[in-house]
């Protein structure tokens, strides 16, 4: 069974940073795909950032200039930074990982990180 411990969310102002990291309990290598979700009340989970792992990253349209996902395989984390943030980025975050081996596909998540955007 493989665990994910996310860090880093919290209450910040409109237009400021926070930095999510995920640890997950088993070499980062052995996942094909990590990133991060979120979902705010009231809605469906949604992807935010993934990045695989030669690195190729992709980012939903609302985040795309203000977040950026990173892979650090020494440290086995993956990180997501947030700049700009905005009250509608205001969720719970999820960490995922996927891995991948024919034929069978695992998923693992976190158990969710708040994070608030308000003055």
């Amino acid at each position: 069974q493989v665990q994910l411990v996310e860090s880093g969310g919290g209450l910040v102002q409109p237009g400021g940073s926070l930095r999510l990291s995920c640890a997950p309990s088993r070499s980062i290598s052995l996942f094909d795909v990590m990133g991060w979700y979120r979902q705010a009340p009231g809605k469906q989970r949604e992807l935010v950032a993934t990045i695989t792992s030669d690195s190729e990253r992709n980012f939903a349209d609302s985040v795309k200039g203000r977040f950026t996902i990173s892979r650090d395989n020494a440290k086995n984390t993956v990180s997501l930074q947030m700049n700009s943030l905005k009250p509608e980025d205001t969720a719970i975050y999820y960490c995922n990982a996927i891995r991948t081996t024919w034929p069978r596909r695992s998923d693992y998540w976190g158990q969710g990180t708040q994070v608030t955007v308000s003055s």
